[in-house]
């Protein structure tokens, strides 16, 4: 199944339902239509989601992107439910400025959710209207007909019949979604709920051009930028001339203290930025505190309490437990350095891109070209994955300038390891701390909780500020005030209001908006961190009361689907309070994603070895109610892929820096967890049919990093605040226990 489509094809087809072109050049004409679901109450036009061709594809089109974690089957398994079409048919268009409705940006466990929802209606709503328009040719009522695989026909299955491909003709329907045609039942479902081969791993398993690095149009040239060596360097002086007279070099382009260089081929390119590099110039300060969490704490802070429920008793708790948490700086660490490719016409520019947000990056790359959003031409290839804002939108952004520099030839621009490492954003430091006033039974009475965070999100939203380019120009734009943005459970504070029901509760977030290395999102935002102090602090409470960590988060949960997801990771894995071996240790964590996704429990086996106090995860079980699940397969995948990025976080992972530069420039340096350290995992199910569609991209994430961190302290008595956890942090507990 072809996921690629030029748009000569698409113009070619003989019915285009497709050309709302919606996004942030649309965006401030776009209404919200209440009552609409999901991403209908953005893009209402039908024709924006669906094209129906004579020659029996059908085309949907969505706004979310492929990441590798399987969307695009998802987004056709609920399609060809609702239009009664094989799978086999469909063809996508995904985030395609010119093509796909607007959806923001694939993120925040919400494509399903969302994205899932409103594909679900509007394909409800588009089989409606193709029914009534074979009952009046057919003369047959529409209660009377059935469809398969596109082909309507009477119940009984005999007389005439007529297809969607012959009924619409060429014509675009020109509706406007209502939301009022509802979805099958979930009996009358063939396709959602089962697990279908993904349609985007055939070409990757068999080395097909699937990614964008290995996009090569007939016109191509290499670039490559060279970085600043720390941020907030200033470029002083270059010699540009001899790499001029290098080898296949087309040009050396700079701009303020944007630099970079155009070659025929790529190791030319590669040779020209090395000695570029060598002779430039830069002037740099000493800005990177020694210790993040001190310094989070000087900070001036935007304070907000976004909890705050006094008790209704009067009783004096027994006695007062409390611990401070430390995340670090943390990378996204995408095994594929980000890649683009640009050409620029003269007029207008395209830019292929990997990018989870292509409609924002685009109109951010139109606006630091000084051209109008509409000239900057976005399409979507996938890359190497990372769920979260890496440097896929700065290379794109250098692509768009090179390109510039370079008119009528695609540029293809890959960053180094090097780069990836020292100049993506990071997922932000954060300092938790946290304090329970409980009763004799250990029960919590008060439970008050602080974080301190610098953002969680500096995407490109349209503005050039956020590109690493859009600053470095001659005439710079400057860097918007980041903010923690939306209600709570949004950003930094996302799952820091816990779900368990506390009678006394206070939470308050400090956002301290300096950022001394540059953050932005990484998997889960501030859920993670938040998670992992959380339930370690749990932990501590169920110890410290002498009770079961597992009937104690059990007896503080009043939701019943919170109680079965931890019921069944326990059964699942044996749950028990039998002694252990010497050295091993179980542990488990728990949470709702934004208190208003899946739920998710994992329970984790240890082994600690008593010399070295290496940490080995022996076993894992995880356990999660997703509501609905439409690929029951994927959505394991992601549940375990989200476990396994979470133990590497956890385990290995911290930026390191000095009083100038980031360190962590390759693999020996920022170590990530590898092969024959993941453990076997056992996923469990709890399926609902009928329920909302609950996102799972960042459900494991923060349940893993607790469960890990408890299952250490079973093993070796030593509780281990700060992540990552490592053996040398670990020694130093015991000998301090």
């Amino acid at each position: 199944m072809s996921l690629r489509l030029s748009r000569r094809e698409v113009l070619q087809g003989s019915l285009v339902l497709a050309f709302a072109l919606t996004g942030p050049r649309a965006l401030g004409a776009a209404l919200e239509e209440a009552g609409l679901p999901g991403s209908l109450r953005r893009t209402r036009d039908l024709d924006a989601w669906l094209r129906i061709g004579a020659d029996g594809v059908v085309t949907l089109k969505t706004g979310k992107v492929e990441l590798g974690q399987g969307i695009l089957t998802a987004l056709g398994q609920l399609c060809a439910d609702e239009l009664d079409v094989s799978i086999s048919r469909l063809t996508f268009i995904s985030g395609d400025t010119e093509l796909s409705p607007y959806e923001g940006t694939t993120a925040g466990s919400n494509s399903v959710s969302q994205g899932g929802t409103a594909v679900r209606y509007a394909s409800a709503e588009v089989r409606a209207i193709l029914l009534a328009m074979a009952s009046k040719q057919l003369g047959i009522p529409v209660e009377h007909l059935r469809v398969r695989d596109g082909t309507i026909r009477a119940g009984g299955g005999k007389g005439a019949s007529i297809s969607y491909w012959s009924l619409v003709g060429g014509k675009a329907l020109n509706r406007k979604a209502t939301g009022t045609v509802k979805p099958k039942p979930p009996i009358e479902r063939h396709h959602a709920g089962r697990s279908v081969p993904r349609v985007d791993l055939p070409g990757k398993i068999s080395g097909e051009a699937s990614f964008v690095h290995d996009y090569r149009p007939a016109n191509l040239v290499h670039g490559r930028v060279i970085r600043a060596p720390s941020q907030g360097a200033s470029l002083t002086e270059v010699d540009a001339a001899p790499v001029e007279q290098m080898p296949g070099v087309r040009k050396v382009v700079r701009d303020g203290d944007f630099l970079g260089v155009l070659a025929t081929k790529e190791w030319q390119a590669i040779q020209a930025a090395a000695a570029l590099a060598s002779s430039a110039r830069w002037r740099e300060q000493a800005t990177l505190p020694p210790d993040p969490y001190t310094w989070l704490l000087e900070q001036p802070s935007q304070d907000s309490v976004i909890e705050d429920t006094v008790r209704p008793t009067d009783v004096a708790p027994t006695h007062t437990i409390e611990a401070r948490y430390l995340r670090p700086y943390q990378m996204h660490g995408a095994i594929g350095p980000s890649c683009a490719v640009a050409e620029w016409d003269g007029e207008r520019l395209t830019v292929h891109t990997h990018s989870q947000s292509v409609f924002d990056t685009s109109a951010a790359i139109a606006r630091m070209l000084r051209v109008p959003v509409d000239r900057v031409h976005g399409k979507h290839l996938p890359g190497s994955g990372c769920y979260g804002h890496n440097g896929a939108d700065d290379v794109a952004a250098d692509a768009a300038l090179l390109a510039r520099a370079l008119p009528r030839h695609a540029v293809r621009v890959q960053w180094s390891r090097e780069d990836e490492h020292a100049c993506e954003p990071y997922g932000s430091a954060m300092v938790m701390k946290v304090r329970a006033g409980v009763d004799a039974e250990g029960n919590v009475l008060d439970w008050d909780y602080a974080l301190w965070s610098t953002p969680h999100s500096t995407r490109p939203g349209g503005h050039p500020g956020n590109l690493l380019a859009g600053r470095s120009l001659a005439s710079p734009f400057s860097m918007p005030m980041p903010r923690n943005g939306g209600p709570p459970n949004y950003a930094a504070d996302r799952n820091a209001i816990p779900l368990y029901g506390f009678p006394g509760r206070k939470v308050t977030t400090h956002l301290v908006t300096r950022m001394p290395l540059r953050v932005s999102s990484l998997r889960g935002l501030g859920a993670y961190g938040n998670i992992f102090a959380i339930e370690s602090f749990m932990d501590e409470l169920a110890h410290a009361a002498k009770v079961d960590p597992v009937a104690f988060r059990l007896r503080q949960l009043h939701d019943a689907r919170a109680k079965a997801v931890i019921q069944k990771a326990a059964e699942r894995f044996g749950w028990t309070t039998a002694p252990r071996p010497q050295g091993h240790g179980r542990g488990i964590g728990f949470a709702r994603y934004k208190n208003l996704a899946s739920y998710c429990a994992v329970c984790i086996e240890v082994r600690v070895d008593p010399r070295t106090h290496a940490i080995q995860v022996l076993r894992a079980v995880l356990a999660a109610d997703a509501g609905e699940v439409v690929n029951p397969d994927g959505l394991a995948n992601q549940l375990e892929g989200g476990l396994i990025q979470s133990l590497s976080w956890s385990l290995k992972e911290a930026v390191r820096y000095d009083a100038q530069r980031v360190t962590s420039r390759d693999w020996r340096t920022y170590p990530i967890l590898t092969f024959s350290e993941v453990p076997p995992i056992e996923v469990a199910l709890i399926e609902r049919p009928g329920e909302p569609l609950l996102g799972v991209g960042e459900a494991s994430q923060g349940p893993t990093s607790a469960a890990l961190a408890n299952a250490i302290f079973d093993a070796t008595g030593a509780r281990l605040r700060e992540l990552p956890l490592t053996p040398e942090r670990l020694a130093a507990a015991l000998q301090t226990r």
